[in-house]
């Protein structure tokens, strides 16, 4: 009996120090995400801006289909790129991410409609170019992805010590 209690309290002991382990390893992945959400939404407001400029002296009449898709996702992610920025500055101050649903909405629409605007936006210079920029953006993600997996299993194995898991 005694040896059970013992056990149960190893356990206890294992599980408080992974919660505490996976606090600390999350905080720092938010604090990077902010960076990172910062990043992507001050250079979709760039391209947006260089995106549209031409189109504002010629009149809508004279915009192609590809045009007029590129405009309107713009003139709809800029201000809630924009709004983002604000907020991420905020959440950085208050160093966590907001949990709102109408943030998270938000984020994905600006993001979104952001990528319209850019694959319009080169599709209305050159169609290939459209298509070269959905492919680029698709291996892109690729290359993320595969390279953020790798870098935190890497992590995870790092010098004893330096932020591991405990072990059971």
């Amino acid at each position: 009996m005694d040896e059970n209690i013992a056990n149960e309290a190893w356990w206890r002991r294992q599980a408080a120090a992974q919660g505490e382990w996976w606090k600390k390893r999350a905080a720092g992945l938010q604090e990077e995400s902010l960076r990172q959400n910062n990043l992507m939404y001050g250079g979709l407001i760039g391209v947006g801006a260089v995106f549209v400029q031409p189109f504002l002296t010629s009149g809508a009449a004279s915009l192609d289909l590809s045009a007029m898709i590129c405009v309107i996702a713009f003139s709809l992610a800029i201000p809630l790129l924009s709004a983002l920025i604000v907020l991420n500055r905020q959440e950085t101050y208050r160093r966590r991410m907001s949990s709102s649903v109408v943030v998270l909405v938000a984020q994905q629409v600006a993001l979104g409609l952001g990528f319209v605007g850019v694959v319009a936006g080169f599709w209305h210079i050159m169609p290939i170019a459209g298509i070269a920029i959905l492919v680029g953006a698709i291996l892109g993600v690729a290359v993320h992805g595969a390279g953020y997996v790798r870098l935190e299993e890497e992590d995870a194995r790092a010098t004893p010590g330096a932020e591991q898991p405990p072990q059971a």
